[in-house]
């Protein structure tokens, strides 16, 4: 089992919470905790100093602002700023975000290991993803798996993605033309972009493109 556990969260008796279960229940010797992500930066880099480092990063993703001015203001920069100093270590993700999109990039951009959502089994399933990530086996909580397993949510494109982001904006398809146009992007014709709308519809099952739009945002890929 690891050794030596950080916990990173803003609210005091959530934190403590995590670290009196995974004391209880997994047998972990050292669980520390951080309440803001440049404490958290801060004792990882002292641990490795000390040839002591964490084996396991416990973060939640969103930190409330306070008094304190921040160099990393959320879970994902902590993330990416450990892994820049001890590019192996397991993170696991405990946080209120749903969105199965968003979720899936974690994984493929940040490398994390495991995913828990806060909620009424939260701890319980927190407990599980430590076990699992600790033998290399990667953790999502059960209600986000059947979402996440659904390919449509991962087969956007780039190119996709910033169609949507205009037409989100308000721009109609003759304008998402022209800006592609100014911009070197193909393809940009009005046929085209119609054309690539339609089979996004027809992949998502949405009605028109103000319902796909929602949908595309509802599932955290805009």
């Amino acid at each position: 089992m690891f050794k030596k556990v950080l916990v990173t969260e803003d609210l005091g008796s959530i934190s403590h919470g995590i670290a009196h279960i995974l004391r209880e229940r997994t047998g972990i010797d050292e669980i520390q905790q951080a309440q803001y992500c440049d404490d958290a930066l801060l004792k990882f880099r002292r641990a490795i100093s000390d040839d002591a480092p964490f084996d396991l990063l416990i973060t939640d993703l969103s930190f409330k602002e306070s008094h304190r001015e921040r160099k990393l203001a959320s879970g994902i920069e902590l993330v990416e700023a450990i892994r820049e100093i001890q590019p192996n270590v397991k993170v696991i993700i405990y946080s209120m975000e749903d969105r199965p999109g968003k979720i899936k990039s974690f994984f493929a951009e940040q490398r994390i290991d495991g995913y828990v959502c806060k909620g009424r089994y939260g701890l319980n399933e927190l407990v599980k993803s430590v076990t699992d990530v600790f033998n290399n086996i990667r953790y999502v909580s059960p209600q986000l798996e059947s979402a996440m397993s659904k390919n449509n949510v991962f087969e956007l494109q780039d190119y996709d993605i910033l169609l949507l982001k205009h037409l989100s904006d308000g721009l109609t398809q003759e304008e998402i033309g022209n800006h592609f146009k100014k911009n070197q992007i193909s393809p940009n014709s009005t046929s085209s972009i119609e054309k690539r709308l339609n089979k996004l519809k027809y992949n998502f099952k949405a009605k028109n493109a103000i319902h796909l739009v929602a949908m595309t945002k509802d599932l955290g890929l805009l």
